[in-house]
């Protein structure tokens, strides 16, 4: 129970006892201002005013935003970023004993289990002549900009644990996410919006909100989820008959209420609640400027693909109707957000898990993003943004060589997930782009050349925000916790 120390009697050993801690406490300040963890108005770092106000990185970074474009569920990397050709050539063949003996499937049946040779057609991009699949024909026209990393692995192999390991860096609830740990290491230069913003397509990820969350840091680094239609967060208009400057009355008397309780107990969560209200309130104007993209040009939103026809496409998994209108706007959303200074965007769709169906549901998916995402690099480049700017299409794992034949399918069409190896893709905030990193086997089962775990990609990624992953940590529970676990190295290959 929390004791009330104001009401004891006031006896001489007390008026000491007082004394004492405050020199001792005077002492520690001067400390801890003398090495930057105390802000001159007696705040840690200058938070008890803003948990969010900017800060300056360990040393000089390449990069001030990153978006990342999340596509849950696995896209197959097979049929749309490493050509195999060999593998259509051993279709239907079975793969040696050997390599699958102590592999764990999600669904296949390996004693069956035959190659899955892809009927995607793939052709050289951009100076740099990188390969790509037919279905992202866009994308494309960006590939001088991108580096393609083919050698990626991860130790998780079904889809929340993946989803936590690439967002949060271990496949365990309760991690803070990449978002969280910058904005906690940064703050953020927008005043008027959330420091870390979540936008959402299609099905929703399995993971749900643990994707976003700020795990044990406060909660003042967890992403806020923007809504599609109407407000952008619940409950942020005011009620019919409530005046701004009464709500701005209300919200004084609860933030000095807030305040003597946290200066009482020093619950860094009462610090949190005083900086949401206040930015609540002043998201009141900003959020409805963000979503009103009636300032854009007919050229931008037709760039963006925003009022593209659907007719013919379907999909069970993807989305339906207005998912492609609802993924595009969110393209272009991200770039209206880090341009209005939010440190971090994620962008969700799924579900791109196509363990049946594959050539038609990854149709859909693909032209569903293709177009806007490439709108997004080319925006962000014409505006100056994509210097500073990190533009991530991630997924949880990959896509196996094999067939997927589970109990109860006649054909194969479709294939399981696969954490030996993927691919993904970065551009912008000093990134070399122009460049493919890491090979796997002529099939696409294993790395071979430069293989890169998702822990060293994030430690890149804090690299570029001007952090060294080990020394940006949090302590928690008497032990000092890292977005990298215990492990990482930064993949210099993908510096500019």
């Amino acid at each position: 129970m929390q004791q009330d120390w104001k009401h004891l009697p006031l006896t001489r050993r007390r008026v000491l006892g007082n004394a004492a801690n405050a020199a001792g406490m005077a002492a520690l300040a001067t400390l801890l201002q003398q090495d930057g963890l105390l802000a001159s108005d007696g705040s840690a770092g200058g938070r008890r005013t803003d948990p969010l106000a900017p800060r300056a990185s360990a040393f000089a970074p390449k990069a001030r935003n990153c978006i990342v474009i999340y596509l849950e569920g696995a896209p197959s990397q097979i049929d749309l970023f490493d050509p195999k050709p060999k593998l259509r050539e051993l279709n239907g063949q079975k793969l040696p004993d050997s390599m699958t003996k102590d592999v764990r499937f999600a669904f296949i049946q390996k004693e069956s289990a035959v190659l899955l040779g892809s009927p995607r057609t793939f052709s050289r991009h951009g100076q740099c002549g990188m390969e790509l699949s037919d279905f992202l024909p866009h994308l494309g026209s960006c590939a001088d900009d991108i580096c393609l990393i083919r050698s990626m692995h991860t130790d998780a192999f079904n889809h929340h644990p993946g989803q936590l390991t690439m967002n949060c860096g271990v496949p365990v609830l309760g991690r803070p996410s990449m978002g969280a740990w910058l904005n906690y290491g940064l703050g953020s230069e927008a005043r008027n919006l959330p420091g870390y913003v979540v936008l959402s397509a299609g099905r929703g990820t399995s993971g749900g909100a643990s994707n976003w969350s700020s795990g044990f840091l406060p909660t003042t680094y967890q992403g806020v989820l923007f809504r599609g239609q109407g407000d952008p967060v619940l409950n942020l208009s005011n009620p019919v008959g409530l005046s701004r400057s009464l709500q701005r009355t209300s919200l004084d008397a609860i933030r000095d209420l807030n305040q003597e309780r946290l200066d009482r107990i020093g619950d860094p969560e009462i610090e949190s609640r005083i900086a949401a209200y206040e930015l609540a309130f002043r998201m009141q104007a900003a959020a409805p400027e963000l979503m009103d993209l009636s300032s854009e040009s007919p050229a931008t939103l037709e760039m963006y693909g925003i009022h593209r026809s659907e007719t013919g496409m379907k999909a069970s998994r993807g989305g339906g109707a207005g998912t492609f209108a609802s993924f595009a706007t969110n393209c272009l959303l991200a770039r209206r957000l880090v341009e209005r200074g939010v440190r971090f965007v994620s962008m969700f769709h799924a579900s791109w898990d196509h363990h049946s169906e594959l050539d038609t549901e990854l149709e859909f998916c693909t032209r569903m993003a293709d177009q806007p995402v490439a709108a997004l690099l080319r925006d962000l480049k014409q505006r100056g943004l994509l210097d500073e700017t990190i533009v991530l299409w991630a997924s949880e794992f990959g896509r196996t060589p094999l067939g997927e034949n589970r109990q109860g399918s006649a054909v194969n069409t479709g294939r399981d997930h696969h954490p030996f190896a993927f691919s993904l893709w970065l551009a912008g905030g000093g990134i070399r782009g122009g460049q493919v990193i890491g090979k796997t086997d002529e099939v696409g089962w294993n790395v071979v050349e430069e293989p890169i775990h998702v822990h060293d990609l994030h430690a890149t990624l804090l690299h570029l925000f001007g952090f060294d992953h080990t020394r940006l940590t949090y302590r928690f529970q008497g032990r000092d916790f890292r977005l990298t676990d215990v492990g990482g190295s930064v993949v210099r290959k993908l510096l500019a």
